[in-house]
């Protein structure tokens, strides 16, 4: 397995990402843009990219911070998000130009098939990628893991291009049922090809093994495990044309 440190930069600020493919894979493979979790590209982040590049993706972890600007992890996640997620042109332009990273970076070591591409995004990562699908960018899927799901900008009818997937937990306190509906009704509106798949009596952060906050965020085998299912047959069905 490759791990490979990229450098980008967006408006003028230093990022850091993690290219990560299987070397030993002859031919091109489909390109997936992962936004991480509030932690950022750290090592979790990376073993995590490393599984789904085994199911035979080129994924690149996007730094939706910039360097230096990332957090420790003592901070209250909500908290520390708040400054990023009120800059919602500025989160825009970070996840796009992960994107054009993935692209990029792939096509130069002919690796990834640039006429697939998706995102998938965890906790704060998944309102990424979903404002990925909101600005209209060029890929046939998205994937939302118990990420936030409302924006104060929301997509207008004919915005989004892409196929929408959220995945979510009945009792998630962070995106509780009135976001859900509130997601629900902008993904109607703007005419996208979108679900939404909720398990019940599931929290936060069901795929992080490390989630252990009662009534707020917990790791759930069975949900994390039908959620990434459900995402790679997604995503395949949305590269053959079938959404």
């Amino acid at each position: 397995m490759a791990v490979e440190s990229i450098f980008y930069s967006v408006a003028g600020s230093s990022c850091r990402g993690a290219l990560v493919w299987e070397d030993g894979v002859k031919g091109t493979r489909p390109l997936l843009l992962m936004a991480p979790n509030w932690r950022g590209v750290i090592k979790p982040a990376i073993e995590n990219a490393q599984v789904l590049a085994e199911a035979g993706y080129v994924v690149f972890v996007a730094d939706m911070f910039g360097e230096g600007n990332g957090p420790v992890g003592t901070e209250n996640p909500m908290e520390f998000l708040r400054p990023f997620m009120e800059d919602v042109p500025g989160m825009r332009r970070r996840i796009a130009a992960g994107l054009d990273t993935l692209t990029r970076e792939a096509d130069k070591r002919a690796i990834g098939d640039i006429a697939r591409r998706a995102a998938i995004g965890f906790c704060y990562g998944g309102l990424n990628v979903l404002d990925l699908a909101r600005t209209g960018a060029d890929v046939q899927a998205v994937v939302s893991m118990h990420g936030t799901l409302t924006t104060p900008q929301p997509a207008r009818r004919g915005d989004i291009k892409a196929s929408v997937l959220a995945v979510h937990g009945a009792a998630d306190p962070v995106a509780p049922k009135a976001e859900r509906d509130a997601f629900e009704a902008e993904m109607s509106e703007a005419g996208a090809r979108w679900a939404l798949l909720t398990f019940g009596d599931v929290v936060h952060g069901f795929t992080d093994p490390q989630a252990n906050n009662p009534g707020v965020a917990v790791y759930n085998e069975p949900a994390a495990r039908h959620g990434y299912a459900l995402a790679h047959a997604f995503i395949a069905d949305a590269f053959a044309g079938k959404l």
